[in-house]
């Protein structure tokens, strides 16, 4: 049997599961709720680390509430988010509340896309993107 680890999307404590339970129905160890939520994480500093080390691929979008491109693509992220969890993860950074994290990765335009696993950053993305070329380019990471 094979486990995976992965965050919990309410207490962000990490739990362990077989692969076999990896879905929408799998709860949290500590606090009960649903492993996986339908809306992406608001990733703060204080839990990012936790948030990127998940063996399941997350995928975040570094984003501020002045960038209008970034309020265009924020519905897509949300719909693309809401149909591949727990296939993908989803967290969102605000670049302007999270600075320390937008500058530990030199976020420079935005919206800026990351897909992390187990802690390694496989890819980076920057600019909106429509929905069918956002999913062909997360199906990579599945």
């Amino acid at each position: 049997m094979s486990f995976i680890t992965t965050y919990c999307s309410h207490c962000f404590t990490r739990n362990r599961l077989p692969e076999e339970k990896v879905d929408s129905n799998a709860k949290c160890g500590r606090c009960k709720s649903g492993l996986f939520a339908t809306t992406p994480v608001n990733g703060q500093e204080q839990q990012f680390d936790t948030l990127i080390q998940s063996d399941i691929p997350v995928v975040v979008d570094f984003w501020a509430s002045w960038c209008g491109p970034c309020l265009q693509f924020s519905p897509v992220f949300q719909q693309v988010a809401s149909g591949l969890e727990p296939r993908l993860r989803f967290v969102k950074v605000d670049t302007e509340q999270q600075a320390a994290i937008a500058a530990r990765y030199a976020i420079r335009s935005i919206p800026t896309l990351m897909v992390f696993k187990q802690g390694k950053m496989l890819a980076q993305r920057s600019g909106s993107l429509p929905p069918s070329l956002f999913k062909e380019w997360l199906h990579s990471f599945i």
